[in-house]
């Protein structure tokens, strides 16, 4: 009988342990998480994905960039691809968002999970997966994610410029805003190697380049920068662009960081992340070593990728990415 009060003790310890565990959303995450609600959910998602980029190229790049957009803001859980609806305002219309694009043909993808199977594949692990099957066929690593996300039933559209660094913003700021979501600076520094791929609109660097041109571009690469940019008020609506890796744009490598230790960076922070010395270090380490680079992308993109999951009935399963469900 003396033990009893130890015993119901640990019993009640070993109680809240696993409830926390169950509460926890990274600890509902599992690989192959639909192997037997949608079996084939993730090879549909990778068919999608492949077919896409056959046909518009650019659409890997933008599952990149999605995954980032959405997994910063407050949690991985596709409120970034809720549209305007019930007064609230989409995430989409932040000045953050500015240049995201192939927002349809997410819907393409969730169309063909639905079809297969209804309302059990969420909007927030067809964003997560799709950026990973974009990532191989952009040349980088397979990452094995794990699924099980929910989906938002609202927009964060008044968080996103509290998550979301802006390209004029400080290395200490852009660092922070990694850091809350749980990425140290070396993963920062790889994450932001995405801007090896595609392309950034005049509108986001033209003011290194007029009145006057920073002083810290190279100047052989700021002619051409002006060539691709001729007016210091570039049209928004208008396809005018220009890209930092002009040798392999749409493979995700190391030449970024190549480019912007010769001070050819298009954006401040690309600047900034050589310049900084805390960052410094992991630029040229990465521009030395593709493998690195491209091992640290992998893991600072599974960090960001179990941001803050929504558990329970904190989310749902969309049958429409870009609206909640109705109740």
């Amino acid at each position: 009988m003396a033990n009893q009060p130890r015993s119901i003790a640990s019993l009640l310890f070993l109680s809240l342990t696993l409830l926390l565990q169950f509460c926890s959303g990274k600890d509902q995450l599992q690989l192959n998480y639909y192997s037997e609600s949608c079996p084939q959910a993730e090879e549909i998602i990778k068919e999608e994905v492949t077919k896409l980029y056959h046909k518009h190229g650019n659409t890997a790049v933008s599952w990149l960039r999605l995954i980032f957009h959405d997994c910063m803001v407050k949690s991985c859980d596709a409120s970034v691809l809720l549209d305007t609806a019930n007064g609230t305002a989409s995430e989409k219309t932040s000045g953050r968002s500015f240049g995201m694009r192939n927002f349809k043909y997410i819907d393409t993808i969730k169309e063909a999970l639905e079809s297969a199977c209804p309302e059990t594949v969420s909007c927030a692990d067809t964003v997560a997966l799709s950026a990973r099957d974009g990532i191989v066929l952009l040349g980088g690593p397979r990452i094995e994610m794990k699924t099980g996300r929910k989906d938002s039933k609202e927009s964060h559209v008044a968080e996103v410029e509290k998550f979301i660094p802006n390209h004029n913003d400080s290395m200490s700021l852009v660092l922070s805003r990694f850091q809350s979501v749980g990425i140290d600076v070396e993963g920062t520094v790889a994450l932001l190697g995405a801007h090896s791929v595609g392309r950034i609109h005049c509108a986001n660097f033209v003011q290194r380049l007029y009145p006057t041109v920073d002083p810290t571009l190279n100047p052989e690469f700021a002619k051409y920068l002006k060539g691709r940019c001729p007016t210091p008020v570039p049209d928004p609506k208008k396809v005018e662009y220009a890209r930092t890796d002009r040798v392999t744009p749409m493979v995700l490598d190391n030449l970024y960081y190549k480019s912007i230790l010769s001070h050819k960076g298009l954006l401040l922070v690309d600047e900034e992340l050589v310049a900084d010395p805390t960052t410094h270090p992991f630029v040229e380490k990465m521009a030395d070593d593709n493998g690195y680079f491209l091992d640290q992308f992998s893991r600072a993109l599974l960090v960001l990728s179990e941001n803050n999951l929504l558990t329970g009935d904190q989310g749902e399963i969309r049958k429409d990415c870009r609206y909640a469900n109705r109740d």
